[in-house]
């Protein structure tokens, strides 16, 4: 496959998965509960580190929850937008860049998932805590934990099951990737 033939195929793929990240949430959006815990926008995100590396990865993660702000005012801009965005940046760009350098074993997905989800939910930390240290509010340790961890658990284990399915699944009966070594 020629450069600009594999810059074409990732640059397509990566337009279905921000499209899954826009539309991914109308499923638990009646039930804003069940999206705080499923997080169905950061599947797409993950797998598009994975199928189309790093660099897509974070612009799909960057741009989407930006996005889906715009277009359907959820989740609100400031501070949920923004924090949701770095989050999901640093999940594609971790995913992706850490299963291109780890050795292409079935481990190495999960690595890079796990990795990524850690990264992840502490940049969503970090820009919580700055966010709401420009206001009034505090956001301690306690909310962090619930935030990023307690109510998303259920997404946790969902993300932890099928994506690594999708990914290796996908990566060994995919004609393009097995065929012209696309990663």
């Amino acid at each position: 496959m020629s450069s600009n033939s594999k810059k074409s195929y990732h640059l397509v793929l990566a337009a279905m998965f921000l499209a899954l990240a826009l539309v991914l949430p109308f499923l638990t959006g009646q039930i804003p509960q069940i999206g705080n815990a499923l997080c169905p926008m950061h599947i797409p995100v993950l797998l598009c580190g994975f199928f189309c590396g790093p660099w897509y990865g974070l612009a799909v993660g960057l741009i989407a929850p930006l996005l889906r702000s715009v277009l359907f005012g959820v989740p609100p801009l400031i501070p949920k937008g923004v924090a949701m965005s770095l989050e999901l940046a640093t999940y594609g760009f971790t995913a992706g860049m850490l299963y291109k350098v780890l050795p292409q074993k079935k481990s190495s997905v999960y690595i890079a998932l796990i990795a990524a989800m850690i990264a992840g939910r502490v940049v969503w930390g970090i820009a919580r805590t700055v966010f709401y240290g420009l206001g009034s509010t505090e956001f301690g340790w306690e909310a962090f934990l619930s935030g990023a961890f307690l109510t998303a658990i259920p997404g946790i284990i969902l993300q932890l099951v099928l994506i690594p399915i999708l990914v290796i699944t996908l990566k060994k009966y995919t004609a393009a990737d097995a065929s012209c070594g696309v990663k």
